[in-house]
């Protein structure tokens, strides 16, 4: 019987202790309306105590626990509320839960940006994309020239942005500077980016209004990311009609090498597809290129190396030489960029990189000869600190050198050296603010010092977004931009300073399930452009920073891979209204770069039953200027309107072993990039012309690619 007693008073001094040390905890979860949510979870931080809030968002329970504790409220879609106190704080409590602002249908900064990668929460092209829309041929720039925004200048290659300039937009590997991204090229034979587009799983095309981080372009930026880290161990091999390829990647445990090397020879090609260039020695151009990548417990670094060499020889039609003109190119090109980016903490993250240029390009025309050589560096050196998902600041400084030397030897004139050494030196600052899942700014500035023109420039940078609805928003931007004028210009002088722009963006987005439009207005100011009183940039010309200009217009993006099964589309469309006053030109006009209205159209259809994709791609462009001297004005007429329609079929053989195919301008549009006018006129009285045609009306490609891997599975059809 004692023992009984003894027992029933430990019971119930136990029950008694445990009652007395008990803490109600009690309180009501709103959202910044003053909302109830309903079914938060609320407890104590390392315990069991907790509950979940009912209709009316409130909640209560009892807890052991002592002395300070933190009380965790948590709700899908919301950020965690986290309050540190003593226990006996926790009653009666109010508990506001902001949006989180990082889910998918978070507001996302978009004015003059598209992205294409799985890292992006708002695509307009995956990076698959790059590489099988029809007319791009395997060249990630031919494929962003379907976006809007850009204009179609075919004999060239390049990216030619809201009536800028070609060398107005720079490409960075891995946040680092290209200096030679293009491989050079003569008259009306167009150019192609140098670097393979299976080295890249993230692609950002700025047409205009990008970030602080990135300067020394007036018009926009491209912003190539490198794949982090391979899947397993390959070998890729490409068998084409202009020549082959052979690639391998090795991966360790924490590091892996990818080597991949290229061989371009057009000879056979132009035997059997002559076309209107009389070619000694067609282009013939070996590339390789290597990716090493080491993975660190808090970062990754990466070092990429291209090398490529080209050389090729012809005769060029010209109305003013009888036997045309005689045109011979070599070009050596290196390029080595390196990069780490890391975790120092879970606040500071920190990015460190740098790259290395080496372009020697030879050059003869008729009897002169012009040989240049080239060495460009970039260092970079960026921290972020995250104060919480709703402020990022972002700063760092850079650094860029270029040292330039060419000489000039003809007949009638003795050797002449021109060239010139310029650096840089920039810092910039940003934020990003996420106020709520539907506003957003980005605000920063970047100053630049310039040794060379002894000048010190401040370009601010700001990005407004606002999301309308669950599916649209609407963002603005504005920026002012410098950027060194060419090096054709410095190698001659140097007492002139840098040209400058400012970029006014508006831009809507609406994003729903499998569909994709964008409208975007913008206005570009041009201001202190070169002018030069020569007819050709030469040794005697005289310059100035007196030209201006502007550009505006309307840009259309419309995609949809939902309406029909296995169907994607998408459209692009473009108006633009520009006028400048540079170079030589007597009066404002518009340069003869610039189309008024681009219209581009990419379809892809997978055929289940026939193991293929097939695609087409097709272009229009309204005329572009010229001047014709029979007639009084200047840049005062314009060409016919350009047509192109092209296409393409990739053909999985077997899982690893696909056969492609693909033609441009299917339907033979006789296309007309300009006129050449004799500098003389005839017996008449009257200039005689010539109309400048594609070297090529059509381009006939056929491709052979097999992929060898671990798991014997992957095939290259993402490399198509």
């Amino acid at each position: 019987m004692k023992l009984l007693h003894s027992l029933l008073f430990i019971i119930c001094f136990f029950n008694l202790g445990t009652s007395v040390s008990q803490t109600l905890i009690s309180g009501q979860v709103k959202d910044v309306k003053n909302n109830p949510i309903v079914g938060a979870n609320v407890y104590i931080e390392g315990s069991y105590d907790g509950a979940t809030t009912d209709e009316a968002g409130a909640f209560s329970f009892k807890t052991t626990k002592t002395a300070s504790q933190t009380l965790i409220v948590s709700f899908l879609s919301y950020e965690t509320y986290r309050k540190y106190a003593d226990v006996s704080a926790f009653q009666d409590i109010i508990v506001k839960l902001k949006e989180d602002v990082n889910t998918l249908d978070a507001v996302v900064l978009s004015a003059g940006t598209f992205s294409a990668g799985d890292n992006s929460k708002v695509n307009a092209l995956s990076a698959l994309d790059v590489v099988t829309t029809a007319s791009a041929v395997g060249d990630f720039v031919g494929a962003l020239q379907t976006l809007p925004g850009t204009t179609t200048v075919a004999e060239d290659g390049r990216l030619f942005v809201r009536g800028g300039e070609a060398d107005e937009t720079q490409i960075f590997i891995d946040g680092v500077r290209v200096f030679t991204p293009y491989t050079p090229t003569t008259n009306n034979v167009p150019s192609r980016g140098r670097y393979s587009p299976f080295l890249f799983d993230g692609i950002t095309f700025s047409t205009g209004g990008y970030s602080a981080e990135y300067g020394q372009a007036l018009s926009s930026v491209l912003l190539l990311n490198t794949i982090d880290e391979p899947e397993q161990n390959k070998t890729d091999i490409g068998i084409m009609t202009v020549g082959g390829a052979l690639g391998h990647t090795k991966k360790w445990d924490k590091s892996a090498l990818s080597v991949n090397g290229s061989y371009i020879n057009l000879a056979p090609y132009n035997k059997l597809f002559p076309d209107r260039n009389d070619w000694e020695k067609p282009y013939e151009g070996f590339s390789g290129e290597a990716v090493y990548r080491r993975t660190f417990d808090n970062g990754l670094f990466k070092l990429y190396s291209a090398l490529e060499y080209s050389v090729f020889e012809l005769t060029q039609e010209d109305i003013n030489y009888a036997n045309g003109i005689h045109y011979r190119l070599k070009n050596r090109n290196l390029y080595v960029n390196t990069s780490y980016q890391g975790k120092l903490n879970s606040n500071w993250s920190v990015f460190a990189g740098g790259s290395y240029t080496n372009n020697k390009l030879d050059t003869e025309v008729i009897d002169d000869t012009v040989d240049n050589l080239e060495h460009s560096i970039h260092a970079k050196f960026r921290l972020k600190y995250r104060f919480n998902n709703r402020f990022k600041l972002n700063f760092g400084i850079e650094y860029f050198l270029t040292i330039f030397d060419e000489t000039h030897t003809s007949p009638t004139v003795d050797a002449e050296p021109y060239g010139f050494n310029a650096n840089i030196a920039a810092a910039f600052t940003e934020a990003d603010m996420v106020f709520t899942k539907k506003l957003a700014l980005k605000a920063g500035i970047r100053a630049e010092y310039s040794e060379f023109f002894k000048a010190f420039e401040v370009a601010p940078r700001v990005s407004l977004a606002y999301k309308t609805s669950s599916k649209s928003q609407v963002s603005l931007a504005y920026g002012l931009f410098y950027q060194n004028p060419n090096n054709d210009v410095l190698k001659f002088n140097q007492n002139i300073d840098s040209e400058k722009t400012s970029h006014y963006i508006l831009n809507y987005q609406l994003n729903t399930d499998g569909r994709l439009f964008r409208a975007e207005a913008y206005y570009k100011n041009y201001s202190n452009l070169i002018k030069y009183n020569t007819e050709y940039i030469s040794y005697n010309s005289v310059f100035n920073n007196t030209g201006y200009g502007y550009a505006k217009g309307i840009d259309l993006f419309f995609r949809d891979n939902k309406s029909l099964k296995n169907f994607d589309y998408w459209v692009s469309y473009s108006f633009l209204d520009t006028e400048r006053d540079y170079k030589n030109y007597p009066t404002a006009a518009q340069p003869n770069f610039a189309n008024t209205h681009n219209l581009s159209v990419v379809g892809k259809y997978w055929i289940d039953h026939w193991k293929s994709q097939v695609g087409f791609s097709y272009s229009l462009a309204s005329g572009r200027t010229y001047t014709n001297p029979n007639e009084t004005g200047f840049l005062n007429q314009k060409t016919k309107a350009y047509n192109s329609l092209s296409l393409n079929w990739a053909y999985l053989l077997s899982p690893q072993k696909i056969l492609y195919l693909s033609v441009s301008n299917a339907l033979d549009f006789k296309n007309v990039n300009g006129y050449q006018y004799a500098n003389t006129p005839n017996s008449n009285g009257v200039y005689d012309r010539r109309a400048l045609r594609p070297a090529a009306d059509q381009f006939f490609f056929i491709g052979f690619f097999w992929t060898i891997s671990d798991n014997g599975t992957d095939n290259q059809l993402d490399n198509l």
